[in-house]
């Protein structure tokens, strides 16, 4: 009778084991939330290349949320007055594919610069963008800086 109960209860486990996983098997996996890092100047058509090749890897926009905290230098290129027109369409794109874009307020006020002069769709990051960073990081966004 023991050894029943013994064999009765190892199929019962092994049972739930494998329901279990065909659940988790059939749930689709959980979007990813990515906060890209850019302070370079130089590096600003680079980074948004890396932001057009990660909606491409993932198939689109459903499939990611993107946060790009810009400060530093790099927030120059994204001054309306004269950023270049591929950077100001590239911003529209993404911008309407539901990319948060946030500008550094502490670089905002040493370039003398209002959410007016930077191009649509940026926020500010009044707090600082590495304060930013970090909300982001803290809601379980993944960090990288190309």
């Amino acid at each position: 009778m023991h050894r029943r109960n013994i064999l009765w209860g190892a199929i019962s486990a092994l049972s739930a084991a494998l329901a279990a996983s065909r659940a988790s098997a059939a749930a689709p996996p959980a979007k990813l939330k990515v906060v890209y890092h850019l302070n370079d100047l130089d590096r600003v058509s680079f980074v948004l290349g890396n932001i057009q090749n990660h909606l491409d890897g993932v198939g689109g926009p459903d499939h990611v949320t993107i946060a790009l905290v810009v400060h530093g230098q790099a927030l120059r290129a994204f001054h309306s007055a004269s950023a270049n027109p591929d950077l100001s369409r590239r911003v529209g794109q993404f911008s309407k594919a539901g990319l948060e874009f946030a500008a550094c307020g502490n670089t905002m006020k040493s370039q003398n610069v209002t959410l007016k002069d930077l191009l649509p769709g940026f926020i500010a990051a009044d707090k600082g963008g590495v304060v930013r960073i970090a909300e982001l990081q803290s809601q379980g966004y993944l960090y990288l800086r190309p």
